[in-house]
This record gives C-alpha cells, sequence and structure tokens, in this order.
C-alpha cells in the first residue's frame, strides 16, 4: 500500500513540530544564560565598587533617582573604564 501524499504531508508537519519545539527549548536554554551571564556582570560591577552591603540599598536608590526615570531602566547604559 502506498503512502498518501496527506500521510507525507502529515509526517513533514510532525518533523517540523519537533523541530520547533526543540528549537524553543534551546531558545529558553540560552536566555535563561543570558540571564545569568547578566547576572554574573552586575555583581561584579557591585563588587568593584568597594560598597558595603548596608550602604548598597542607598546607592542603588541615588542612582535610580540620578536617573531620571523613577525606576525604569535606561536605554543605554555607558561603561565606566577602570
Amino acid at each position: 500500500m502506498a503512502i498518501t501524499k496527506s500521510a507525507k504531508i502529515q509526517a513533514e508537519i510532525e518533523k517540523v513540530k519537533a523541530k520547533i519545539a526543540e528549537q524553543q527549548t534551546r531558545l529558553k536554554e540560552l536566555e535563561q544564560k543570558k540571564l545569568e551571564a547578566e547576572n554574573s556582570e552586575i555583581v561584579d560591577i557591585v563588587r568593584g565598587m568597594s560598597v558595603s552591603l548596608e550602604e548598597l540599598p542607598l546607592v542603588l536608590q541615588q542612582l535610580r533617582g540620578a536617573s531620571g526615570h523613577g525606576g525604569q531602566k535606561p536605554a543605554a547604559v555607558e561603561e565606566v573604564s577602570e
């Protein structure tokens, strides 16, 4: 019995769906890795500031007030060279 045209198409659909699911999983993994890398960079920056744990909330609050964005993320962040 020959495979019908619609069965071939259905098999191709299933292959594509499997690839999409695989890529969505990969995307989630990459997004998680990016978040972890960003968090690590933030920790490195904060540690490099020589600010005590008690002073950190005040410094962050001052930065937020100085940005003029009312708590919103700035569009671009300038990198400070050491």
